[in-house]
């Protein structure tokens, strides 16, 4: 471990650094109508949002890990032609305008769209507009947070213990499920806390591609945006819940399961 004073050229720059991340949550304290406070939270508006962003980042989550996971081991276990090309293609969405994504989506999955025009002329369903529209907006934007996370853990993992596993006579899923899953589990979690955060704050690709309609697909984000044109401190309110969410969990969750020894 480094001991000693820290040297003054790194020093000095990474207190600007800090000091710049930290400011704007600082100004979101100072200027918290405090005395409204539980009055605002309380409000349906702020509820109904705040109970559809939870559940819907929780979903969202859920379908990454079911299929983030298997795809992270494709990209970091098996060699095929293309794997570079389809490892950028996934990664596109962490460098992606969300808004970008959003009329991606409309585009293949609207009701004209690419392959959502057969889905509404056999069933006559209509993805767009709707909660589960905001479900696969925000599964767009942050299964990758989750593939890269699953992939790194993956290729840093000792293979050494799954090729044990082979000689003792165990098939490839039970691989998979008793070594491979177990050795890189605080990877699956990190990258999951990581994909569940980046699906809550989620807002380009939404509005885009699942409108703002309160009760049905107005997630907390979405709710900052419209709150911000009349209400400043409403804005203010639920900016601060949105914070104190992702502190809890990004804190909570990596304390117990990522954080080294």
């Amino acid at each position: 471990m480094a001991t000693g004073r820290p040297p003054w050229p790194l020093l000095l720059p990474a207190l600007i650094g800090l000091v710049f991340l930290v400011l704007p949550f600082a100004g979101l304290l100072i200027r918290a109508p405090w005395p409204t406070l539980g009055a605002r939270l309380m409000t349906p508006q702020v509820m109904d949002a705040l109970r559809l962003s939870l559940t819907t980042a929780t979903v969202a989550t859920a379908l990454s890990v079911g299929f983030g996971v298997p795809l992270a081991w494709l990209l970091a276990r098996v060699a095929f032609p293309g794997r570079r090309v389809v490892r950028a293609l996934v990664t596109i969405p962490l460098v992606l305008p969300p808004v970008v994504g959003g009329v991606a989506l409309l585009l293949v999955l609207g009701r004209t769209g690419v392959v959502g025009q057969y889905l509404y002329a056999w069933t006559g369903y209509s993805l767009p507009f709707t909660t589960a529209a905001v479900v696969v907006a925000q599964t767009f934007v942050a299964m990758p947070f989750l593939v890269v996370s699953v992939e790194g853990a993956l290729r840093g993992a000792d293979r050494r213990y799954e090729e044990a596993a082979a000689t003792l006579g165990a098939s490839r899923t039970t691989i998979f499920r008793r070594v491979t899953l177990p050795m890189v589990g605080p990877g699956i979690v990190a990258g999951a806390v990581l994909c569940w955060s980046r699906a809550l704050g989620e807002f380009g690709a939404t509005i885009m591609f699942a409108g703002n309609f309160p009760g049905r697909t107005q997630t907390m984000p979405l709710a900052v945006y419209l709150a911000m044109q009349d209400s400043p401190d409403a804005a203010i309110v639920l900016s601060l819940v949105l914070l104190v969410v992702s502190l809890l969990i990004l804190v909570t969750l990596r304390d117990r399961w990522v954080s080294p020894g």
